[in-house]
C-alpha cells in the first residue's frame, strides 16, 4: 500500500525529471546552434581561401607566360 509521503515523493522525482530533461534539451540545442554557427564560419573561410589561391595560381601562370624584364 501506497502513503501519500510516497506519492508525492514520486510526483517530485518526476518534476525533477521533467525539469533536467529541459534543460538538457536547451543545452543541446545550444550546442547544435553553435556548432552550425562555427561551421559555416569554417566553410566561408575555406571558400576564401580557395578563391585566393585561385587567383594566386592564375596569376603565377600569368607571370610565368609572360617574363618581364630582368
Amino acid at each position: 500500500m501506497a502513503s501519500k509521503d510516497d506519492s508525492s515523493t514520486t510526483q517530485a522525482s518526476d518534476d525533477t525529471r521533467a525539469e533536467f530533461t529541459a534543460q538538457l534539451e536547451e543545452l543541446l540545442n545550444t550546442l547544435s546552434n553553435k556548432f552550425a554557427g562555427v561551421s559555416s564560419e569554417i566553410f566561408a573561410k575555406m571558400d576564401e581561401m580557395s578563391r585566393r589561391l585561385d587567383n594566386l595560381e592564375a596569376q603565377l601562370l600569368e607571370n610565368s607566360k609572360n617574363p618581364g624584364p630582368n
